[in-house]
This record gives structure tokens, sequence and C-alpha cells, in this order.
């Protein structure tokens, strides 16, 4: 088996992108990915491309093979392939892209992630998010995304387990970091109170723990060409990639305020990369909602998550960064973008090229991308050799 490296990555800004088409944000993103690994499209054996919903949101399917057309490589006749596992669209791909490079299938991918999401009513985007739970138990009877987030905090809290300023303050950390990159949805600074006293969605939760609806795209080129490596500039090295699911429904589970896949995938990749959760540096989670960005800090670091949040230590140049990108919660959160955002992220901050918010000299990145609610989990490990 082969080592992988991340040579390029590309992302456009995310955000309510009213003029650009799902196509224009895909290309954009996967071109410049392509012209930051110093390569050529005729360089390419396989294109894998991240979309959760663009038959509903912008009434488009086969979304791999448009992607290959806006990009100019449709004539190479590569094989072009959508990844689809709801939010965790971004790290399926990835874990997929990365396998067939692994495996010797290919020698040199491009994967890229899109979602055009403000094309429809705020309502009816809602409703398409909600694809992610069970149609039958969950959505049929008025659940949304949220309103079960916000049954997992009432539940958490209840059992004792956190106070809900420990996940408010989730959202204060990703406002901060995202006001120092320059892609931010969003780039304004909260307080906890903000966050608290905001108006509700779904309580205990408010308009300031969920992320946003977003427009985006973000791609990589990965590759395991020696002669391609050695020429890159800043070549990253994906170690290990693993995933992992839960029961879709969430009175199937046997605790419905924990997240078993999340802690299953996250041990597998570092078992798979040799390391313990004491030799990553940084971590970018899926904080869709702040009660589950709480959740998977849990489930990845133990139980000093939540007293963690009661003090810096998940600030950019603290002990254990999170989220420096600004998450989902402020960065953005285009659902089949999301987890290769992530990697992009965590690839320029290993570069050392993340400007203000810039972690003091990462080694290794844990990235976690989240379908529903811990329903399906892929986590990553990025890193320096």
């Amino acid at each position: 088996m082969r080592d992988v490296y991340i040579l390029g990555v590309g992302t456009t800004k995310f955000g309510e992108l009213w003029d650009l088409s799902l196509r224009e944000l895909a290309s954009e993103a996967g071109l410049k990915a392509i012209m930051d690994a110093g390569i050529y499209a005729e360089d390419v054996d396989a294109l894998y491309g991240a979309n959760t919903s663009g038959g509903q949101f912008v009434d488009q399917e086969q979304i791999a093979a448009l992607i290959a057309d806006y990009s100019g490589i449709t004539e190479l006749n590569i094989p072009s392939i959508r990844i689809e596992a709801g939010s965790a669209s971004g790290g399926a791909a990835l874990m997929q892209a990365y396998l067939a490079v692994k495996s010797g299938q290919y020698s040199t991918v491009v994967v890229g992630g899109v979602e055009k999401m403000t094309d429809v009513p705020s309502e009816v985007a809602t409703e398409i998010i909600g694809g992610s739970l069970d149609a039958e138990w969950e959505t049929f009877f008025g659940a949304t995304e949220c309103s079960i987030a916000a049954m997992i905090a009432r539940r958490h809290e209840f059992e004792g387990k956190a106070k809900r300023e420990n996940y408010a303050m989730l959202p204060v950390i990703s406002h901060k970091h995202a006001s120092m990159n320059d892609t931010s949805h969003f780039k304004n600074v909260i307080k906890i109170e903000d966050v608290i006293n905001a108006s509700p969605v779904a309580e205990p939760l408010t308009v300031f723990d969920n992320a946003p609806i977003s427009d985006g795209a973000s791609a990589l080129v990965i590759s395991a060409d020696l002669k391609k490596i050695n020429n890159a500039s800043h070549p990253i090295k994906i170690k290990s990639s693993s995933a992992a699911n839960d029961f879709l429904s969430l009175h199937d589970r046997k605790s419905v305020d924990s997240f078993r896949a999340v802690k299953k995938s996250s041990d597998s990749a570092l078992s798979l990369a040799g390391l313990d959760i004491g030799k990553i540096d940084a971590l970018e989670i899926h904080d869709s909602y702040s009660i589950a960005a709480l959740i998977q800090l849990e489930e990845i670091l133990g139980k000093d998550a939540v007293k963690m949040t009661e003090g810096n230590d998940f600030y950019f140049n603290s002990s254990k960064p999170l989220n420096v990108s600004g998450g989902l919660k402020a960065h953005g959160n285009p659902l089949g973008t999301s987890g290769l955002y992530q990697a992009v992220e965590a690839t320029v901050q290993l570069r050392g090229k993340a400007g203000q918010r810039q972690v003091k000299d990462p080694r290794n990145f844990l990235i976690h991308n989240m379908g529903g609610l811990g329903t399906t989990s892929v986590s990553t490990v990025i890193g320096v050799d």
C-alpha cells in the first residue's frame, strides 16, 4: 500500500453566492486545486465528486460528470464518480479517493465537493437537510435536524453531562476563528450571551447554535506519484481515513446523546495512523449544531472535553485548537463540501500559510465529517512526515 499526499487545494468563498451556479463553483475550486498542485488535466486519473442534494437544490444529478465538464477534463474520458453520504459526503469522497490511490488503482485523483443551497427558500432547504433523518419515523412527524439536535441537548443536560454554557461556547470559538478567514460565510465575533439570548429555533438551541445554509465548493489533488510529490511545493500526507455508521433513527440507538460512530471512526483513524489523541495538534469537527460539536469532542477527547469548553483550550493559539477554519458554524456549511473544506484547512495550516489564525507548528490534524446527527462518521488524519 502506497503513501498518499495532498498536492494541491482550492476553495471558493462560502456564503450566499447568488451570482454563481453550482457548475461555476465546482470548476473554480477544482481548477484552483489543479493549479496549486502544479499539474495538468492530463495528469488526472479520476475525479471523485461529493454532493448531498443537488437534485433537490438545483434539479441537477450526475454531479461528477458536470464537474468534469466544467473543469475541462471530460475529453480525457476519465472516470467521474459522485459520492453521497448525507452531510458526510465530502469526508466520504476524500476517503474513497484516498483508498483508490493508496491501493494502486489510480495514481493522481481530484476530489471535490459542491453544494448550492440558497437557490431555494430557507424552509425548503430545511426540509432537504432533513433528508438525512429517517423519513418514516422522524420527518414524517415534523421533526427537523435542529429539533432532533435540541432533543439531544435536553437529554444531555438532563443526564448532567453538560450545561448550556458548555456547548454555547463552541459557536463563540468558531466565529472568532472565522473572523480571520477570508473565505468565511460569517466574519462577526460573538459572545456566549449572544448565543444563549438569540432567537430560538428549537429550544434550547438558538440561531447561533446552528450552522448556516451556504453555497460553496472545495477541492484537493491527491497523489502517490513520487515524481509529482517530489515536485510539489508543499506535499501534505494523508495518514489514514476511517468511517463508521450508527442507526439512522434516534430511537433505535442505545443512547440518544452519544455518537458511537464518531468514537469508532476517530479511534480507528488514529490507530491506522499510529497516533494517539495526544499527538493531534488541532481538530476540525462537524459543528452543524453546537450540541453535536460538544458530543463529538466528548467522543474524541474523552471526559476532559466539557471542562475544556470552560477555558481557552480550543482557540487557535491554545493547547487543542478547534475549528480554526471557523467550522461549519461560521465558515459555512454547504453540505457536500464541508468535509473537503476541513481537509483544505488542515493542509493550509500544515503548510504554515493560515495567516492570523495559524496554529503554532502543527504536525497532525484530525478532521471529522458527519452525516446527520451521528449517523455517518468519517475521520481522517492529515499531517507532515
